[in-house]
């Protein structure tokens, strides 16, 4: 087996050079540090003015994005050199190709969010699937999990408490999407969001923070899988990292259960290996897809959208069944239940 190396980190964070959001820079490069978070991604409205302050920072790689938000089809798009205007009549696949043509890369973000409407939060999905182009999309999002909890005030209160023990994973509607668009046309990466902006909310009267980020941090993550470790020079980690994330060498993860540093999900014949986000072809001999875990865990192995095997523990290993889209999910039993841990990109199988 290959040595890989596992780098966690939030990606799409938003700083008080958004209009939404109040920490600084530092505030939330502090808090990454703070959890131990190898890397931070912040995809301001409409503004790269925190590229300003983009390197390393001790042991936190800061990489700086962009989130074009118009009133729906928001995309946060990275490696950009200027801001692209999110005007509302331009089209989707505009700002896309915009993105595409200045040598970035971009995802599809918190494409099934719902708000709360209960607290006045406004919904913001993606609703142009006609679109081609992009690298991949959110398919777990923190702040569309955790509002989604927000159905009544007792329930928000104590979902603010207990924010893990709300949270249900991906929603279904995401995940058969993304395995769609995986089977029928070019493969489309997934990550985890963070999508945290410190937002303050008077609670009683009293002004609470939602959430502060060394809190927002412990939750949903993305980790990308390097063949090679990072060696603290910032344009080369930061392309790295972009690239790992452009062709799903990634998986998303909910850090509040443990830390999912460990995990690995590959498919080999013995001579080729390939990682979670590659592109396997079946020869004459057998292959298998192995799973490794850094402990115990409720393992789900999904074919073409189709749960095709399941293992609670801390190696699964299994012969293909064919050519398809493979991915991985995991679960943790936690509370009485299995929660959802870890949703890793697939490996798409092909017949040569």
């Amino acid at each position: 087996m290959k040595a890989y190396y596992d780098y966690g980190g939030a990606v799409h964070v938003h700083s008080a050079y958004s209009h939404d959001g109040r920490r600084s820079v530092r505030d939330i490069i502090r808090a990454a540090a703070e959890v131990s978070l190898d890397f931070v991604m912040i995809t301001d409205h409409d503004s790269l003015e925190a590229r300003k302050e983009e390197g390393w920072h001790g042991s936190v790689l800061l990489v700086v994005g962009q989130e074009i938000s118009p009133r729906f089809n928001h995309y946060i798009a990275f490696g950009l050199d200027h801001v692209i205007e999110s005007k509302e009549r331009k089209r989707a696949q505009e700002y896309i190709d915009e993105v595409r043509r200045r040598g970035g890369i971009g995802f599809i973000a918190h494409p099934d969010h719902g708000g709360a409407q209960m607290f006045h939060v406004k919904h913001f999905p993606w609703v142009d699937w006609s679109v081609s182009g992009y690298d991949g999309m959110g398919v777990w999002d923190f702040m569309t999990d955790w509002q989604s909890s927000l159905t009544g005030r007792g329930r928000a209160l104590l979902s603010y408490l207990f924010p893990a023990l709300f949270l249900t994973g991906p929603r279904d509607e995401t995940l058969r999407r993304w395995d769609q668009l995986n089977r029928e046309g070019a493969a489309v990466a997934g990550i985890g969001e963070c999508d945290n902006h410190d937002t303050p909310y008077a609670l009683g009267g009293c002004p609470v923070a939602v959430f502060p980020f060394p809190r927002a941090f412990r939750f949903v993550t993305t980790h990308i899988i390097l063949d090679m470790p990072f060696v603290m020079d910032a344009e080369r980690d930061g392309t790295a990292l972009l690239h790992a994330l452009a062709r799903g060498h990634s998986y998303a993860a909910l850090e509040y259960l443990a830390s999912p540093k460990g995990f690995l999900f590959t498919v080999d014949d013995g001579v080729t290996e390939v990682p979670m986000g590659g592109d396997f072809y079946l020869g004459g001999g057998s292959a298998r897809l192995s799973v490794t875990l850094p402990c115990r865990g409720l393992i789900r192995v999904i074919r073409n959208g189709v749960c095709i095997a399941r293992s609670r523990d801390r190696a699964y290993e299994c012969p293909l069944a064919g050519d398809g889209v493979y991915r991985v999910e995991v679960f943790l039993r936690r509370w009485g239940r299995d929660r959802p841990w870890i949703f890793a990109n697939p490996v798409r199988v092909h017949t040569r």
